[in-house]
């Protein structure tokens, strides 16, 4: 099986006909295919960047703009890093790669938590300049759908169990109940505190005396709840 032809994204006119890679193109493809096959999830944009001296991620996102309209990959709009790898046998007959993002070849009960550097205000969550690396996790501890991670900075959840340095994940949604404990966007700051409603003011409230309780009115602009937290990792150095 070799990766050799030009295939577009529409499956419906697929052609063995070939339009040649730059040596920094196929160096991005077998990157992505490595990844694939090595976790079951494409590279993040950093990742790729990182490994093939790439210091911008726009340079990045314009190779994989390129591979996928010369038909190399395609791009799956439903998953949060959804390439795929297209590959042709001797004969031109199209497959595409089992691999994708959030499937991992180790197996159904694992899955590929993406773990976000930022969250910014007007994207969504997911969006894959967001995502710095995966985190496979069980299907028991983590339940697979709009999930992500993220590092937590400071110690104003100590007192309920969430220490600074470890990943909370975190269960995308917009709203939450009194006392769930809930990431928070302000402005472009991210912040995990509990959520308390009162009358037309909400508390983001800490889990330690040490610091003092967010306060603003409903209507506040510059506040949005992103997710709620559902469970914590803790690495032990």
């Amino acid at each position: 099986m070799k990766r050799t032809s030009d295939l577009p994204a529409d499956d419906s006119s697929l052609t063995s006909r070939l339009r040649p890679l730059t040596e920094r193109q196929r160096a991005v493809l077998d990157t992505i295919d490595r990844s694939l096959a090595d976790s079951g999830r494409p590279p993040t944009l950093r990742e790729i960047g990182r490994r093939l001296g790439i210091t911008s991620t726009n340079g990045v996102r314009d190779h994989l703009q390129a591979l996928i309209e010369k038909g190399y990959l395609s791009r799956d709009q439903r998953a949060a890093r959804g390439l795929r790898v297209i590959q042709v046998d001797e004969h031109g007959d199209s497959h595409h790669a089992l691999r994708r993002a959030g499937r991992p070849a180790a197996g159904r009960d694992v899955v590929q938590v993406p773990v976000l550097g930022r969250v910014a205000a007007g994207q969504p969550v997911l969006a894959e300049q967001n995502v710095e690396q995966y985190l496979a996790m069980d299907k028991s501890v983590v339940r697979d759908g709009d999930v992500f991670a993220l590092r937590v900075q400071g110690d104003s959840m100590r007192d309920a169990g969430i220490m600074d340095g470890d990943y909370v994940f975190v269960r995308q949604q917009s709203t939450a109940q009194p006392r769930d404990i809930v990431v928070a966007l302000i402005g472009d700051e991210t912040t995990v505190k509990r959520f308390v409603p009162a009358g037309d003011t909400i508390r983001l409230e800490p889990e330690n005396p040490a610091h003092e309780p967010l306060i603003f009115q409903n209507s506040d602009p510059h506040l949005a709840i992103v997710g709620k937290v559902s469970a914590v990792l803790r690495t032990i150095k």
